[in-house]
């Protein structure tokens, strides 16, 4: 029934250095510490892993428009590792929520925008439908929903480097919270893949 709370999870994934930022300290464009760890089979696997159950990916703006300009053509390539194929053919067939205060319609397929406050958002899509709610790579979202404590679970990607500067994924004055590790795995250049789920 719609309204009532369906049981879907509202997950989020990010790639965090060892002081917990998420850019390094040049700025939003800053990746070249995370970008070596990208491609390693610990952080596909992730990939995989967040996906499995998500039936809705929810972007931020800037984001989304790097996504679809580099995944629809990943989805079609067949030298493309396996694992980045099957993501790329998820995002480009799921359900997209995109929040932007700047686009007026969605230039993608299967695709909607939204601007309003994220906590609105993730009640609506958590009271319709089925599947865990992904919030895709997307910190500014992933803050928004710890800072409301409405986050479920954390796929995250610990780089075994300091960045040394850039934002971080826990600010302070988050509201205190309990999650327990549901899963971990080290690669062999000593990224760590965590799951966490928030403990009610």
């Amino acid at each position: 029934m719609t309204g009532q709370p369906t049981g879907r999870k509202v997950t989020a994934n990010l790639v965090i250095s060892l002081d917990g930022r998420y850019h390094g300290a040049g700025g939003p464009a800053d990746f070249a510490a995370f970008a070596t760890y990208a491609t390693t089979d610990v952080a596909r696997d992730q990939m995989t892993r967040m996906r499995e159950n998500a039936t809705t990916a929810v972007l931020g703006r800037i984001l989304a428009e790097g996504f679809m300009s580099f995944w629809p053509s990943v989805a079609d390539d067949d030298n493309a590792d396996p694992r980045d194929r099957d993501y790329a053919k998820w995002l480009v067939e799921t359900e997209k929520v995109v929040l932007s205060t700047t686009l007026t319609e969605a230039p993608w397929e299967r695709t909607r925008v939204v601007n309003g406050p994220v906590a609105e958002l993730v009640a609506e899509l958590k009271a319709d439908g089925e599947g865990d709610i992904l919030v895709n790579t997307s910190p500014s979202v992933t803050k928004a929903l710890l800072a409301a404590d409405l986050l479920d679970r954390m796929y995250l990607v610990v780089i075994p480097e300091i960045a040394g500067g850039g934002l971080r994924l826990f600010d302070d004055g988050l509201p205190p919270s309990k999650w327990q590790l549901t899963y971990q795995e080290t690669g062999e250049q000593g990224a760590m893949a965590l799951v966490y789920d928030r403990v009610r």
